[in-house]
């Protein structure tokens, strides 16, 4: 089989909820990450391009009928190149990244956009049709996050926790202390804020220009997640979801906006146009938890992709580990052997600090982890993240 490169990527500022970014509609989000791509390379024929995969966890408003179709076209790619979403929830651009590969590897493709966009801010909600035809009832479901239109059955099963709680239910059962899930979410931030003083984060950033109704459009350029704190102000904060719990809004990820694009190529694409690849995509890897302690997704995914790699943990030189919570990250990086403060785990700050827009995140952790082993003149990348419903998934990058 041939390499499947990353040759480079974008991604656009990260919004908070209801923040820079919520004026503008998750499609034309895609779309200026893929029309940013294009001008960063130049050299590629774009109508060469064999597919655009984007992932996508909402699809409920206005990216549905296939938003990654919808952004390239936009984008103004030719109407040639085709598109596909990709929804493995919070996973989505992860497995964006990993389809692109694989079809890559396997002789079927030689050059393929991937990446992943959410707009948070604008999850519509949502009603049920009738279930008669003198039926009366409205049931409004939020689609910002998390459950909706249930099935009984799987409520009967498998309990349908929120995401929250499905952190309490990993601390209480890991024995994540309050302290520790505090003190990590220091370092997310205060790591991320170090990367935006020394421009490290800005080498992925391609700014947003929002219209304003009156007067001068805003141009977003930086993270708007990140914020300053410390243990005694996270301390202080109480429990998001639980009566007496240890999950919190200061250790937890936001809900946010946002969108990235990579570009995945085969070494005869590369050949052709000239391209300097970030890193290869050597191996991805899903797998399955209980629902109730999705956090721990990470955990077989990167013990799956590491065995058929032939490699252990010690073999990885940078982890992009999705900070979704604190607790579940803690308990994720203890189950694999590696430290609570490891310097090369999210060297960078993670979505604590970042943000984490459902189907951008899988996309902005590979190209993070890409770029990284660059920076370090390392060998091996791990990229890997939880996933609602219980999943977990788990990228291996090499240079």
């Amino acid at each position: 089989m041939t390499e499947a490169f990353l040759v480079d990527g974008v991604r656009t500022p990260i919004g908070r909820y209801g923040g820079a970014l919520a004026g503008v509609r998750p499609d034309d989000l895609a779309a200026h990450v893929l029309r940013a791509l294009t001008l960063r390379l130049p050299s590629v024929d774009w109508a060469a391009v064999d597919d655009v995969m984007l992932g996508c966890a909402n699809q409920a408003g206005e990216d549905n009928r296939d938003v990654a179709r919808m952004a390239l076209l936009l984008a103004g790619l030719p109407e040639t190149v085709s598109g596909t979403t990709v929804n493995r929830l919070c996973g989505s651009g992860a497995d964006a990244v990993a389809i692109a590969a694989r079809a890559v590897r396997a002789g079927e493709a030689d050059l393929v956009i991937a990446g992943g966009v959410e707009s948070m801010s604008r999850a519509p909600f949502v009603t049920a049709k009738a279930q008669s035809a003198y039926d009366r009832s409205v049931a409004v479901h939020d689609t910002t996050l998390g459950w909706r239109f249930v099935n009984p059955e799987m409520q009967r099963l498998y309990g349908t926790d929120s995401m929250g709680e499905t952190a309490e239910n990993v601390a209480t059962e890991r024995d994540v202390s309050r302290a520790d899930q505090d003190a990590f979410a220091l370092r997310s931030q205060e790591r991320t804020a170090k990367a935006v003083a020394s421009g490290r984060l800005a080498e992925d950033i391609v700014p947003v220009t929002v219209p304003a109704r009156r007067g001068d459009p805003t141009v977003v350029e930086q993270d708007e997640h990140p914020r300053s704190t410390s243990l005694e102000a996270l301390a202080g904060l109480k429990p998001a979801f639980r009566a007496g719990g240890s999950v919190t809004a200061g250790n937890s990820a936001g809900i946010n906006d946002g969108a990235a694009a990579v570009l995945v190529a085969s070494e005869a694409a590369v050949a052709r146009y000239g391209l300097v690849p970030l890193a290869r995509v050597t191996g991805s890897a899903t797998a399955g938890v209980p629902p109730r302690v999705m956090g721990l997704g990470p955990v077989p995914a990167t013990r799956r992709l590491l065995d058929r790699a032939g490699l252990t943990v010690t073999d990885i030189d940078v982890v992009e580990l999705n900070e979704a919570f604190a607790a579940q990250a803690l308990a994720v990086l203890r189950d694999l052997g590696l430290p609570d403060d490891g310097e090369h785990v999210n060297p960078h700050g993670g979505a604590i600090a970042l943000g984490h827009p459902l189907g951008m995140t899988g996309a902005r952790l590979a190209l993070a982890a890409a770029r990284e082993l660059g920076h370090r003149d390392a060998r091996r990348a791990v990229a890997t993240m939880c996933i609602g419903v219980g999943q977990g998934i788990s990228l291996l990058l090499e240079r």
